[in-house]
């Protein structure tokens, strides 16, 4: 006995869009590492540097590692949870910023303070200069995201898109 099992349109087109997220987060992740790597906001520490501490380093390279693994991950979740709604610059631009402010609240405030032994949502130098960098992780990755779909447009995930348009 065979079981056939059917795919919707929709469902088909997660992958693509997570694709697409997943660039898009290394984008955002680049842009977002630079900021970390010039802005000192504690003891002359490089933020970048604050990230390796994640992992017991120190060291620059190993934050930019450990950055550009997180920033891919989210990048992944942005394009499955709202890559449908982030196929147009302006939308994608919003959703990225308000995306890049959520994981401001979940990674800076709550995750990587409570793993290094520092007071939760707190306030201070670090969580505002970190607010701008994820602000501009979500920008960058949103406005990837837009231009990644708009030129894939006859693509798969251009044919799994129309697919959805039409159900």
């Amino acid at each position: 006995m065979t079981t056939a099992m059917q795919v919707s349109p929709r469902t088909a087109v997660i992958p693509v869009h997570a694709m697409w997220g997943a660039a898009a987060g290394l984008a955002g992740g680049v842009g977002m590492g630079v900021w970390m790597s010039v802005s000192r906001p504690v003891m002359d520490t490089a933020m970048i540097t604050m990230v390796a501490g994640l992992l017991g380093s120190a060291n620059a390279f190993a934050g930019w590692l450990i950055h550009l693994s997180i920033a891919v991950f989210a990048g992944v979740g942005f394009g499955v949870a709202l890559g449908q709604f982030a196929q147009r610059l302006a939308p994608a631009a919003v959703l990225g910023l308000v995306y890049g402010a959520l994981w401001w609240a979940l990674g800076a405030l709550w995750i990587m303070p409570a793993n290094m032994g520092m007071p939760v949502f707190d306030w201070n130098d670090v969580t505002a200069s970190s607010l701008g960098a994820h602000l501009v992780f979500g920008l960058i990755a949103g406005a990837v995201f837009a231009a990644v779909a708009r030129a894939a447009g006859g693509a798969a995930g251009g044919a799994a898109g129309e697919a959805i348009g039409r159900s």
